[in-house]
């Protein structure tokens, strides 16, 4: 069956959001990317027009979905092997972009793309994390957490722009995204002596679960365990809140920060893959 593709998020949501909500926690990206989206239109990622999809199985229930706002990667959800030689031709319709999947779909969709005679480059590959038993570390570093406020809106543009240009992200995005997570509370401070050493955000709730992102630290603040105690921080604060799944991702390249989430209660749940084909 092919993936059918449209660019009506009212209808992918009708058609396959249950679907993906049936998987929160390997499905993250697509619930939070389409919230947004709907929250904040079509251009919440750019001018790009979004894209959307749905695979059927033979018994024509949806059994995959994925999404599009370019210039970014497809972000593919959970989806049964036999999606892939049609995920394949979907993204040839898409004019060939890159795909964000999980490792096993995105290493046969390499392989198919490599018997087709393309070249295939990996972008980046991310684990995913879900919050087991909270550890705040112990001994803590000295200063405390707070909510931030519309005052510190300039830090705030500048360090999510510096996390953004380190991850590759565009960083005329980053006053848009700032803005949004101000308006309910989703960015927390670590304050030392009362001057703001490192930060973490939280996404909105979707499907009972909620990301940490984004964790940054000034280079000239790391290697003191600010990281790890606003980003347990904001975990704890997110599970208070009625959060069932707590979850984050990091650069497999970055070991340390793998073993720094590891640390505070964290525990692996799958890789993706971020995948290009090349000429």
């Amino acid at each position: 069956m092919p993936w059918t593709l449209t660019d009506d998020l009212d209808t992918y949501l009708a058609t396959a959001g249950s679907v993906v909500a049936a998987r929160p926690v390997r499905n993250t990206l697509l619930l939070t990317v389409a919230d947004a989206l709907r929250r904040r239109g079509s251009e919440a990622y750019g001018e790009g027009t979004p894209r959307f999809g749905w695979w059927r199985g033979e018994d024509s229930r949806v059994a995959g979905a994925l999404l599009w706002t370019p210039p970014r990667a497809v972000l593919v959800g959970t989806v049964p092997p036999e999606a892939v030689a049609p995920l394949a031709e979907a993204c040839a319709q898409l004019g060939g972009p890159a795909v964000n999947a999980e490792r096993g779909t995105a290493e046969a969709l390499a392989a198919w793309w490599r018997r087709t005679g393309a070249g295939v480059a990996t972008v980046q590959e991310q684990r995913l994390y879900r919050l087991g038993e909270l550890t705040p570390p112990d001994p803590a570093p000295p200063g405390r957490s707070r909510v931030a406020t519309a005052a510190d809106r300039a830090l705030l543009v500048e360090w999510v722009g510096a996390f953004r240009r380190e991850v590759g992200h565009p960083v005329a995005e980053a006053g848009r995204a700032v803005d949004d997570r101000l308006a309910y509370g989703g960015l927390t401070l670590w304050e030392h002596d009362g001057v703001p050493v490192s930060m973490a955000g939280v996404t909105r709730p979707a499907a009972g679960t909620v990301r940490v992102a984004p964790v940054y630290t000034p280079p000239q603040r790391r290697g003191r365990g600010y990281a790890a105690a606003v980003t347990a921080s904001v975990s704890g604060a997110a599970r208070a809140a009625g959060a069932g799944e707590v979850l984050l991702f990091t650069d497999l390249a970055n070991p340390t920060s793998n073993k720094v989430y590891q640390r505070v209660g964290y525990r692996a749940v799958a890789d993706r893959v971020e995948i290009a084909p090349t000429a």
